[in-house]
């Protein structure tokens, strides 16, 4: 008897399409290698030197540094060769931004090999983060974030002709409640040298909240704005594989999700809190959990959002013209006017005009 059955038919375009998925969840899980020789050689210490160095040549502890640079660099080099490289403690200062940050800052020898792991480890990572990561990358930032929001409102409104949902969060003491063992466990599955890890976990230990031990990493060291980005990379990937999230953006421990439909953004907001805590032991701040419309603005970095166009916000608004009145300073103001460029900000440039030309004539 015949068999009329047809062959199962394979295009190439899928086994093409198959092999693309295939080379790629390759190399998102393939590991880094033998890097300790890079981050420690003196070529790399040097570069690193001269990258850390512009606009800090006059700071006490830069200048008697440089002093003896070469002999420094060398004792370093030799120190991280044999590991015997401790790392040392933190100078704590507080600003207003406008919220008060406990800033943590170390020795420039310290500050000197966070230079030099971050030169060789951030290409590396780079290629790891989802691209609507926006906080501490190179070719990101805040501006290309506000820019990829209003690109959001546009492409989930069809061009205004629906209504736009945004869940918009913030994590809790984000910096202050990262755990350092789940911090290094994330590291281990894409760092296998040894000595990069014992490496890694002087830095990460050489901080701790005060109240909670292996808890928190410092405002100030340029390796915490690589390893919060690599903390939260699991996260930014369950949002996008396995919640299915197209217009999902991030801004360090601020982000927001877009929908046409309020519902599928107040199902999926559980989901988001069980991963957080279980898997990262981070928390969304209660306060500042919000599901609204876009017509309505939503506040996100500083700016209020709506469809076509975006305002300052109120508190950042009136920051400004105390500063212009008390000093009302030429960098101050053309600081400003760069930042009034990016909104809707017509009347406040003509009133902070109004604070500069007065004081320049007084």
């Amino acid at each position: 008897m015949r068999n009329n059955s047809k062959p199962q038919q394979i295009s190439l375009f899928d086994s093409f399409q198959n092999r693309i998925v295939f080379e790629r969840e390759r190399e998102r899980v393939k590991r880094f290698g033998h890097i300790y020789h890079h981050i420690t050689s003196l070529d790399n210490l040097l570069v690193s030197w001269q990258e850390f160095l512009p606009g800090k040549k006059k700071r006490k502890d830069v200048f008697l540094f440089q002093l003896n640079v070469i002999d420094n660099i060398l004792a370093l080099n030799q120190d991280l060769i044999n590991k015997t490289y401790r790392h040392g403690g933190y100078k704590a200062f507080r600003i207003y931004d406008p919220k008060v940050r406990d800033i943590h800052k170390a020795s420039v020898r310290d500050r000197l090999v966070h230079h030099a792991i971050y030169r060789i480890l951030y290409p590396y990572f780079d290629r790891k983060f989802i691209f609507d990561s926006h906080s501490c990358r190179i070719d990101k930032g805040t501006h290309r974030a506000i820019n990829r929001f209003r690109e959001f409102g546009w492409k989930v409104s069809c061009n205004n002709t629906r209504t736009v949902w945004v869940l918009k969060c913030d994590i809790r003491k984000f910096f202050a409640s990262i755990d350092h063992k789940i911090l290094k466990n994330i590291l281990e599955k894409y760092i296998e040298d040894e000595d990069t890890l014992w490496l890694l976990s002087q830095v990460i230990d050489s901080y701790h909240e005060i109240d909670k031990k292996d808890t928190g990493l410092p405002l100030g060291n340029l390796t915490s704005q690589l390893l919060v980005n690599i903390y939260l990379n699991g996260f930014d990937h369950f949002i996008k594989r396995k919640l299915k999230v197209k217009y999902y953006l991030r801004y360090a421990d601020d982000f927001v999700i877009f929908s046409p439909y309020k519902k599928l953004l107040e199902e999926i907001l559980p989901e988001i809190q069980n991963f957080l805590g279980q898997e990262l032991k981070l928390t969304l701040h209660p306060d500042k959990i919000f599901v609204k419309t876009l017509a309505s603005g939503v506040d996100f970095l500083g700016w209020i959002h709506f469809f076509n166009h975006r305002v300052l916000r109120n508190s950042t608004k009136w920051r400004m013209y105390r500063r212009m009145f008390d000093h009302p300073a030429n960098e101050t103001h053309q600081s400003y006017l760069g930042l009034l460029r990016h909104g809707n900000c017509w009347k406040i440039k003509q009133l902070l005009e109004v604070l500069y030309k007065k004081d320049r004539k007084g």
